[in-house]
């Protein structure tokens, strides 16, 4: 999924940040990759924007089929054993 969401391929690019000190120092203390878990937490969070994007941009499709599936049934309403 990751391959969607961004361009493994390229170039890391040093930035500044602003860490709360303990938390800083509790990485620290815990070998914590903060590049590492930046960019994985940026990949969650990316992610989780678009879904909420698209499901807002299809939001009226899916409305539209939940109630054609509510009103009229799906197709092999029919043809289920279950």
């Amino acid at each position: 999924m990751k391959a969607d969401i961004y361009n493994s391929r390229a170039p890391k690019k040093a930035t500044n940040l602003s860490v709360n000190s303990d938390l800083l120092r509790q990485a620290k203390e815990h070998h914590i990759n903060l590049s590492n878990t930046l960019e994985k937490r940026l990949i969650e969070i990316i992610a989780e924007a678009r879904r909420r994007e698209w499901k807002e941009e299809n939001r009226g499709a899916i409305e539209a089929y939940n109630y054609r599936i509510q009103t009229k049934g799906v197709f092999s309403e029919g043809l289920r054993k279950f």
